[in-house]
């Protein structure tokens, strides 16, 4: 998906919801273009990337028991038996069950910036982004951070906030918050752009992503 012809200037707010000015975004990075194909292979990269891949069975060669037969082979008038560890019995071993490995996909560097690219194009055509002139809570209140979400007109929305070094206070004031996030710029990636209805991002937060985006 392209859009030819883009607006790249943005409102900038502060956290009274205020309109305090404008900003220049910049053109190689907000140039229109969402990478469809691009986006599904990295986030589903990074969501395989969480398996742990510790899920683990036995076999029968690895459950306890004898290796006794349990009984002859003939004139018993039961069905053959060669072992109580036979994949057919309770508490015997588990066929092509799961064993241990790696899910890691690497995807070049590259890609993960384009993917971010991508994503942040798409959050701005659809206007679920938003810039703040900077995020401060004086003290550690969860009442205050609210009140920051209804200026902002994000009660009950689930927001990612991105800035680039956030402070301990607005940390501990939006963590108990649900559908809240806080992340700091250098960390963000394309799954936790898609992964929010509205992306806030501070200035010297969206100089940071864009820094990154641009850097070879």
């Amino acid at each position: 998906m392209k859009v030819e012809t883009l607006n790249l200037k943005m409102d900038v707010y502060n956290i009274q919801g205020e309109k305090v000015g404008e900003i220049d975004l910049d053109p190689q990075v907000f140039d229109g273009k969402v990478n469809k194909k691009l986006l599904y292979q990295v986030i589903n990269a990074y969501l395989t990337n969480q398996r742990k891949g510790t899920a683990n069975t036995k076999t029968r060669g690895e459950v306890r028991g004898s290796g006794r037969k349990p009984w002859p082979q003939k004139h018993t008038g039961r069905a053959r038996a060669g072992s109580i560890r036979s994949p057919i019995w309770r508490g015997g071993g588990v066929v092509f069950g799961p064993k241990p490995r790696d899910y890691y996909i690497k995807l070049p560097a590259k890609m993960k910036k384009l993917a971010l690219k991508s994503g942040l194009n798409a959050k701005y055509i659809n206007q679920a982004l938003l810039l703040l002139d900077s995020l401060q809570v004086d003290t550690p209140k969860t009442k205050q951070f609210q009140q920051i979400l209804k200026n902002l007109n994000l009660l009950n929305t689930k927001t990612l906030f991105v800035t680039a070094e956030p402070s301990k206070t607005t940390r501990l004031s939006c963590r108990n918050i649900p559908y809240v996030f806080l992340k700091r710029a250098s960390e963000i990636t394309a799954y936790d752009v898609l992964n929010c209805k509205k992306l806030v991002i501070t200035q010297d937060g969206l100089k940071q992503i864009q820094e990154k985006i641009k850097k070879k």
